[in-house]
């Protein structure tokens, strides 16, 4: 097969796939019929209905499985998280796919087609350009994901009409020649799309390009800067004009003061409060996100959460939590030690607490509940040995949990919106980019993290006074990456970043070569767990939970391949059909 599927190279001419045109929900409606292509490409509102397509590809909570992203540093695999199985990839267990493995572009055919054919509709460009925006702003998207998995890919940015167009046999390009294409489609889209105050109601605006763009530049900055005399880098490039670029887009963006963080009056569950709503369409913060309604689309994902969904936190990031005090747990006197969730959380970082569930009487599992039936508190993590209704390590995931029982009790019940980009991480990226060049001050630090450290009820970061922590996970770096990898790391626990920003960093020799996650005490759970079932969680010789003891997959930990694991292969037939997509990605 030639780059692009034979089967699916040409956007059918007699038809084009839509989807609802509903302002308010289009995100979440299937698609429901289909129009003539000779009939198409004529008012605004048929570009609308053809871009509407390209937002299926953002996450969503699905009927069973996965829970939106809140799994995803476990399915991707990360040190935050873990599943029921091994992770593959992150043990070194991949191979050489023979086809698939991700090499597929069809939704980059549907975008070109789209770039080709949008002047065909008879209005000014005023009206037109905030799709031409959609448009580049989703095909960055897809180029992003390819490069992530794959590092150099061909760039593409016309239809293929025809099986003898030689751009099928087009070479890869270096990654930082694609980021380059990527950067520039996006700095295009946020001149063609509208702020937040102008632009349709859930839809992409202005704001939430710049947010993305921000994105890509730092992964690509840190990836160039920390894999810089590797196979893996980016020949003559350091990656320093990505982490201005991200830098600068990422002020723009708070400068502008569009959006802001949201409950920024501290309580015991403000910070959890931001992830269990069904409308976000008041907040300051949440840029972007997915609706559900019942008799529409909604979802299972509290029916999951109230057993852990087949994953589990790792104590490696409930020991990343600062004390109260600001200070790491090794170094603080506030710390109560790790016999019981309630004494781990004791005197933490609020954020932990409003994370992992603690059998303190507050957390509860539902509420709300019929015929004046009481609360169902949470008395000890779903330790079941195994299932979607699970916990894997005695680390129960609280965060995205909506306790109301009506979202529970019956299938596919559950409308709680899915946040897709929030405002946090603009904060984050541009305290992260600064702090690579160089260039952070303690204004900058008060203008970024020390917001969401006030929020959460936390001291702030001094910058010129911060506390040596033995326990650093990047010992070679300087405190204030150290600080600023940490704050994000707790910021955005369990929301899918967690995997980037190991293989960006190229960090997984330091986190996951050899690493054996571990869990919560077991012995804690003695009183509330039956003993046979119990017993089906092993445990280390200083008593946690280690669910993968008895794996033969993981008796030396796990097995990523630092020279080989952080790039996907191509798959054999895509390397027979076009030589020019050689050499094969490093290792495999």
């Amino acid at each position: 097969m030639r780059l692009l599927k034979n089967i699916n190279l040409l956007l059918p001419l007699c038809a084009v796939l839509i989807v609802s045109a509903c302002k308010k929900d289009f995100l979440d409606k299937a698609p429901l019929t289909n129009i003539s292509d000779a009939e198409y490409w004529k008012t605004t509102n048929d570009l609308q209905l053809y871009c509407n397509n390209f937002y299926a590809v953002f996450p969503a909570y699905t009927g069973f499985g996965p829970i939106g992203n809140f799994t995803d540093d476990a399915d991707q695999g990360s040190d935050n998280m873990i599943a029921e199985q091994v992770n593959t990839t992150i043990n070194g267990n991949r191979t050489v796919p023979a086809s698939g493995g991700g090499w597929d572009w069809a939704q980059l055919k549907n975008i070109n087609y789209f770039m080709a054919n949008y002047q065909k509709v008879n209005a000014s460009f005023d009206l037109v350009k905030p799709y031409v925006g959609e448009a580049l702003f989703f095909r960055a998207q897809f180029y992003f994901d390819k490069l992530r998995t794959f590092g150099a890919v061909p760039w593409i940015n016309k239809p293929i009409l025809s099986l003898d167009d030689p751009t099928l046999f087009n070479a890869r390009l270096a990654r930082n020649i694609v980021v380059d294409s990527i950067i520039n489609d996006l700095d295009k889209a946020i001149i063609y799309l509208p702020t937040k105050a102008s632009a349709k109601t859930s839809r992409i605006n202005k704001e939430v390009a710049m947010l993305f763009l921000s994105r890509i530049a730092l992964y690509e900055g840190t990836w160039e800067k920390y894999h810089s005399g590797t196979a893996f880098g980016a020949v003559g490039s350091d990656g320093s004009k990505y982490l201005q670029k991200a830098a600068d887009v990422a002020a723009a963006l708070v400068n502008s003061n569009v959006y802001s963080l949201d409950n920024t009056v501290v309580s015991p569950t403000n910070y959890w409060n931001l992830f269990n709503q069904t409308d976000y369409a008041g907040s300051r913060e949440v840029m972007l996100w997915r609706r559900y309604e019942i008799g529409v689309i909604s979802h299972n994902w509290h029916r999951y959460s109230i057993g852990g969904a087949g994953r589990g936190i790792t104590k490696n990031l409930v020991d990343d939590y600062l004390c109260i005090d600001g200070l790491p747990k090794s170094q603080s006197s506030l710390y109560q030690g790790d016999n019981t969730l309630v004494n781990v959380t004791k005197n933490r970082d609020p954020r932990l607490q409003q994370t992992i569930y603690v059998n303190d009487g507050q957390h509860f599992i539902s509420t709300n509940l019929p015929n004046g039936q009481a609360n169902v508190v949470f008395v000890a993590p779903a330790l079941l040995g195994g299932g979607t209704q699970s916990n894997t390590t005695g680390y129960q995931l609280y965060k995205g949990h909506n306790a109301n029982y009506a979202q529970q009790v019956v299938a596919e019940g559950g409308t709680t919106g899915l946040i897709l980009f929030r405002y946090a991480e603009a904060l984050l990226i541009l305290a992260e980019a600064k702090a690579e060049l160089g260039t952070l001050t303690q204004a900058d630090v008060d203008l970024t993290i020390n917001k969401l450290r006030a929020r959460a009820g936390m001291p702030k970061l001094i910058i010129a006074s911060i506390v040596t922590d033995p326990n650093w996970i990047f010992p070679m770096l300087n405190s204030t990456i150290n600080e600023v990898r940490r704050e994000r790391r707790v910021e955005l626990a369990c929301e899918g970043f967690r995997r980037d920003d190991i293989y960006r960093w190229a960090a997984a020799d330091e986190l996951l070569v050899g690493w054996k996650p571990k869990g919560a005490k077991k012995a804690q759970f003695a009183g509330a767990i039956d003993a046979p079932t119990l017993a089906k969680y092993p445990e280390d010789a200083n008593g946690y939970i280690e669910w993968f003891k008895n794996n033969t997959a993981l008796t030396s930990g796990y097995r990523f391949n630092t020279s080989r694991d952080y790039l996907a292969p191509l798959p054999t037939n895509q390397l027979t059909i076009n030589p020019a997509l050689k050499p094969q990605n490093p290792g495999w």
